[in-house]
């Protein structure tokens, strides 16, 4: 930003030419690319929220008649993000963030050639005999012929004869993932000098089964007058890897190449995890030239050296045996039989970077023009270019426009290939691991393919008075092998689109803090502190003072549940829960095998504010929510099966909740008492379909019902709030409901409705500091409805039955045994359509749960509950953070009365901060 003020400078102060340049140089910094976050000149102190949405498009699994159509959701990635940057003292700077984003979907673990059936319903002779069908089961044949050149061949009746023809297509193995979360935490301290900087970082990012650790030192010098800046930086990361080995991988795949990571840590489900280590090392140095008052130059190298368990443990790939002393068939094809092993990585990465950058702006248009380019190689074979541009273009009345494109390209890595073969007699048992009969490193993860990437994509940016600014931008991408520079690149089947879109809030704290004519405000914050101090837990508890104020706020809402299970108020045993808990409603009980042990809710929140007159304030609170539950099973739990995955993984969800709309209007308004009420709705605009992963080849169906992100619903959100204050006591009261407008969502349920009551009183302990005590009832109903299950008076013929192994084994005499795929497809297709015929003839009814989960059944939901609260509330009344609030509330439970069988409840944490202008 120093160059900013330069060119600022020498141009005689010209505002379009500043903002030009600002919104370039922050254009610039966003781009992909800039892997490390050099030291900066000082910018304004700032406040940002951010949201972002990323989405690939299905992959094509080259479905046939014996392949399940490709229903399975692709990847998508819910994140969001908040910051600031703030000024301790003219030189001192300290800046922080937090990250969040889930995800889940289907994604490749391997691919292989299409004859042999990933994906499909395939027949297999070895040593086990194995039936699957759908894309999340990541099954293939485990013998397919070859010719000399290597090329697949499929089986096909021809002239009542069978034989065999060449097919080389390929197609990636998808396995579906329940919802994940991670969760990243950084800061930021800096010193400035008038001509240089320095600053120190760190953080950590912590997944289920991925934990790092980093930090950073950084630093920049100015010379010439500020025209030349040299920054040089220096980061350190840490991690660890803590991967579930997946049960349905593992019932067909070789683990045996990592027994040295790998660790059993639940033999009741045989629970096996991969344990290991990683360490990066990187190094940066850039340089930025001023060359006139209209361009500059940037330019900038990069090194990263990273060891350890360099692996993805998810990722697998399919070794073809093919014995070299075997008889050709009379086709003159070579049979080979396929493992699927774990990737192996070398345990060591160096990698280089270099770009160059040019930054034009265009005084005709009021425009800039920014242009990068970018060299990566590394030791791994994989030499990648990058080139992008954007055009930031300031259309008036603080709007901003930023069209940008980009291209990437990259090598394959020495050690990708879609499938691999050895020349060797595959091992009798499939556990069985010989290192001499691989190469010493193999990987099929596409991303270490040759590819090209081809995307554009345009921002909106809208910068308000008052320090206010929105910005909105989508970008598209497509993926394709045949992208790539020079040609090359990997066959179509790795081909997939996919896109992002984001929207942010942006508050700049110094544009605050001054009035219109730019001195500072003075008294501009106090009218907004006569709100009496509601405690962090209570919403909507107050109204905005007079017309045209606004205020904004960000709200943190935790709520734990753990310990023992209830029956109403009274704890109960597992092994009472078992028998009577998973109530069927219909006058019987199924078997619990599984109950929560621990369920975990956190909810971000922006809480946006404006008063059109001085009697309404209008309310908008959109929410990011997610959800983690761990379980555990009851005695009647054996062990393995379906069940024991999701008792070693447990569940989480995650993604933008419902909407809220408020508005709040005055009743009563005077200095020592005040009265207002809400009139609002909650908009369904959380998800309330997802559901769980396939495992060992068993739908995972809905998840509970209390994890979904929504109500799925319109509601109705009334409330009536009182607040009063004397010297240094305030107090206050308020009661309010949530009505469910419809009686059912669109996954057959809707949640109970809701009255809640609260009264509190508080005592200012400074002039900035006060504390409340709080008491809550809260009345919630159970949900109705229930999740779309039906019960049907058809039993479908299992495949299996149908179509036994014995029925299609072809021996053709010289001790070559394969299968009759053809017939076996036919057969599967005449039994699928027999099915189909009987399903459609069939008398549905309902049919209330086959959940073995008391969270699973809507009788086990609702219940009445008090609660104590105790907060403290800052609110600072002058200094750089004049008009800062900050409160925080513990709601302890007192008395819980749970509707059926539920977990305890262990208390809930509020945090709360707003700022009004």
């Amino acid at each position: 930003m120093g160059v900013i003020k330069k060119f600022r400078g020498r141009t005689g102060g010209n505002d379009g030419i500043g903002l030009s340049l600002k919104a370039l140089t922050t254009a610039a910094l966003i781009l992909p690319g800039l892997f490390y976050p050099n030291a900066q000149a000082a910018e304004d102190d700032e406040v940002d929220f951010q949201y972002s949405h990323y989405q690939e498009g299905k992959r094509d699994i080259l479905e046939s008649e014996t392949t399940r159509k490709n229903n399975a959701n692709p990847i998508e990635v819910e994140s969001i993000h908040g910051g600031a940057k703030i000024s301790l003292t003219d030189r001192i700077k300290i800046a922080f963030n937090y990250t969040q984003d889930t995800w889940g979907g289907a994604t490749p673990i391997d691919s292989g050639p299409f004859v042999a059936g990933a994906n499909g319903a395939i027949k297999t002779i070895g040593i086990e005999e194995i039936d699957s069908i759908g894309a999340a089961s990541p099954l293939i044949s485990h013998r397919v012929f070859f010719d000399k050149n290597l090329t697949p061949y499929k089986q096909i009746l021809k002239d009542g004869q069978f034989i065999h023809v060449p097919d080389k297509r390929i197609v990636h193995t998808l396995a579906i993932a329940s919802p994940e979360t991670r969760k990243q935490g950084d800061f930021k301290l800096g010193y400035e000098w008038d001509n240089a900087a320095i600053d120190i970082g760190g953080g950590i990012s912590l997944e289920d089964d991925y934990e790092s650790r980093f930090g950073n030192l950084n630093g920049r010098l100015d010379f010439n007058e500020k025209q030349t800046t040299v920054n040089l930086g220096l980061s350190y990361t840490n991690s660890d890897i803590d991967a579930i080995l997946d049960h349905d991988i593992g019932s067909y795949g070789n683990e045996s190449n990592f027994n040295q990571y790998i660790q059993v840590i639940d033999e009741e489900t045989n629970t096996k995890k991969i344990i290991g280590n990683r360490q990066d090392w990187g190094a940066n140095l850039g340089l930025t030239q001023v060359l006139n008052k209209s361009a500059s130059l940037n330019a900038g190298m990069s090194y990263t050296r990273s060891t350890g368990m360099l692996e993805n443990p998810y990722k697998r790939v399919e070794y073809f045996f093919i014995d070299p002393d075997q008889t050709p068939n009379s086709e003159g094809l070579l049979q080979g039989g396929s493992n699927a092993y774990i990737e192996q990585r070398p345990h060591e990465r160096n990698q280089w970077n270099w770009n160059l950058g040019y930054s034009q702006y265009v005084q005709p248009l009021d425009a800039a023009l920014h242009v990068n380019y970018q060299f990566f190689h590394d030791d791994w074979g994989i030499n990648a270019h990058t080139f992008e541009g954007d055009w930031v273009q300031p259309l008036g009345a603080g709007w901003t426009v930023t069209p940008r494109i980009r291209y990437y390209s990259q090598e394959a890595a020495d050690f990708y290939q879609p499938y691999f073969f050895s020349f060797n007699k595959r091992p009798s048992r499939r556990d069985e691991f010989d290192p001499a009969l691989l190469q010493q490193n193999y990987s099929s993860d596409q991303r270490l393919s040759g590819f090209g990437t081809l995307s554009g994509g345009v921002t909106v940016a809208k910068q308000f008075a008052k320090g206010l600014s929105l910005e909105a931008g989508f970008e598209y991408y497509t993926h394709q092998g045949g992208l790539k520079i020079g040609g090359g690149g990997e066959q179509d089947f790795a081909d997939f689109d996919y896109w992002t879109a984001n929207a942010a809030l942006k508050i700049n704290l110094a544009a605050l803090g001054r009035d219109a004519s730019g001195s500072d405000g003075g008294n501009f914050h106090n009218h907004h502190t006569s709100h009496a101090n509601a405690p962090a837990g209570v919403m909507v508890a107050h109204t905005l003072d007079k017309a045209g104020d606004i205020m904004l706020g960000y709200r943190y809402m935790w709520n734990n549940q753990d310990g023992n299970m209830l029956h109403q108020d009274s704890a109960v045993s597992l092994a009472n829960l078992q028998n009577k808990g998973c109530f069927s409603g219909q006058g019987h009980f199924n078997t619990c095998l599984a109950a929560p042990k621990s369920m975990a809710m956190h909810m971000h929140m922006l809480d946006l504010m404006v008063a059109p007159t001085d009697w309404l304030t209008l309310m908008l609170m959109p929410q990011f929510v997610n959800m983690d539950m761990s379980l555990r099973g009851t005695p009647a739990f054996t062990g393995g099966g379906n069940l024991a995955h999701h008792i070693a993984n447990g569940h989480e969800t995650g993604g933008i909740g419902d909407t809220g709309m408020y508005g709040l209007f005055k009743l009563w308004d005077n200095p020592s008492h005040k009265v207002n009420l809400g009139l609002g709705f909650s908009a369904p605009t959380g998800d309330v379909d997802i559901q769980l992963r396939r495992a060992h080849h068993q739908d995972g169906g809905f998840v509970h019902y209390n994890m979904q992100l929504g109500s799925g619903t319109w509601d109705f959100k009334p409330s009536l709030t009182y607040t009063g204050k004397t010297d240094k006591f305030s107090w206050g009261a308020q009661v309010s409901g949530t009505k469910r407008m419809e009686s059912s969502n669109k996954s057959g349920f809707a949640l109970g409705d809701m009255f809640q009551g609260t009264a509190w009183g508080g005592y200012d302990l400074t002039n900035w500091l006060s504390a409340s005590v709080r008491g809550v009832y809260t009345w919630q109903g159970r949900t109705k409805g229930e999740y779309p299950r039906n019960k049907i008076d058809f039993v479908p013929t299992p495949e299996a039955e149908a179509c036994p192994n014995e029925s299609f084994i072809i021996d053709d005499g010289n001790g070559n045994i394969s299968i009759d795929q053809v017939g076996f497809n036919q057969c599967i297709v005449e039994i699928r359509n027999a099915n189909k015929e009987g399903l459609k003839a069939a008398i549905y009814t309902d049919d209330a749960t086959y959940r073995s989960n008391p969270a699973d059944l809507p009788s086990n939901s609702g219940g009445q509950y008090v609660d104590l609260g105790l907060g403290l509330n800052v609110n600072i009344p002058d200094g750089a953070f004049a008009g800062n609030r900050l409160a925080f509330e513990w709601l302890q439970p007192v008395y819980t009365r749970q509707t059926g069988y539920q977990l305890d409840r262990d208390g809930a944490l509020s945090f709360t901060w707003s700022y009004g202008f």
